[in-house]
């Protein structure tokens, strides 16, 4: 059955390959700073909708939002043909440009990632996140040889599917604590310059947050540097000074609406207080948000 799903996945396409190719390479425009690239991660339909109409040039999905919406914890644990639907809904709701976070790709083998990045291709994405760490604590993250042949095999994907995708590649050794302080930094940097070379065109040292190392970090890459924006960084403004081209936010937002409905579900079930659902937007400008939802925003 699972064969049968990435089947029917593989032989739809969302758009002509004309235009997502022209998607791709505006979302690759925007990747040259200034002005750096703020990049908001959608969940669902709505998320996606609200963030476009705010005015936001791109949008990508978050890997923990997604697999939370869909009912599983994240990390690869969301049915992979289960994420790509979702992830085909979301494109088709939006006219800006999807990059879609694929975690590890979804595969034991660079092989089974190139299926991978051809199934999220079709569904509409005109980027991917490929991260190098893997769930074994023996084996934090991947060896490099491992990873930037991950990395080559989502190109060489995205080649054969004519669409120039922008790859995100993320080094998590800063996230996973690897290696002695001394030596992540020259490390972070020689995976980048292994990444780039093997076809990623933006790096993503996840989990730094100081912004020294931050402005190190984006002098010695040879490429856009991507950080994760987060509650308590620096402002948006710092991080372009700092040199950092991109900024996405993560599963951020997809928490704080979390903490939003789990705080009006408390109050709601221990006072019966039906003030905690006064709310900013009206079903009015909800309803204008979906009006256009019967396939003419394509």
């Amino acid at each position: 059955m699972r064969s049968q799903r990435r089947c029917a996945i593989m032989q739809e396409r969302f758009v002509s390959t004309s235009e997502q190719r022209q998607r791709a390479d505006d979302f690759r425009k925007l990747h040259r700073t200034p002005p750096i690239l703020l990049l908001p991660n959608a969940w669902d339909l709505m998320s996606a909708r609200l963030f476009e109409a705010a005015g936001f040039p791109a949008i990508a999905t978050t890997s923990g939002g997604l697999a939370w919406a869909l009912g599983y914890p994240d990390g690869e644990h969301a049915p992979w043909p289960d994420v790509v639907a979702a992830t085909r809904r979301i494109a088709a709701a939006v006219r800006v440009p999807l990059t879609a976070d694929i975690e590890a790709g979804y595969g034991a083998t660079p092989e089974q990632v190139a299926r991978s990045v051809a199934d999220i291709i079709r569904a509409g994405a005109v980027g991917i996140n490929l991260e190098d760490s893997t769930p074994n604590p023996n084996e934090p993250v991947r060896t490099l040889a491992d990873a930037a042949a991950r990395i080559r095999a989502a190109r060489g994907a995205a080649d054969a599917e004519g669409v120039p995708i922008v790859i995100n590649a993320r080094v998590d050794l800063y996230l996973k604590h690897v290696g002695e302080d001394s030596t992540r930094f020259a490390e972070t940097v020689r995976r980048a310059e292994a990444y780039v070379a093997a076809g990623a065109d933006c790096i993503f040292p996840f989990g730094v947050a100081d912004i020294e190392l931050i402005r190190k970090l984006a002098a010695a890459i040879k490429a856009p540097v991507n950080v994760v924006g987060r509650a308590g960084m620096p402002r948006l403004d710092a991080l372009q000074a700092a040199g950092v081209a991109r900024v996405s936010i993560a599963s951020g937002a997809t928490l704080a609406i979390m903490s939003a409905i789990r705080r009006i579900a408390e109050e709601l079930r221990q006072n019966g207080d039906f003030d905690v659902l006064k709310a900013s937007m009206t079903r009015v400008e909800a309803q204008k948000l979906f009006a256009n939802n019967e396939g003419d925003r394509r």
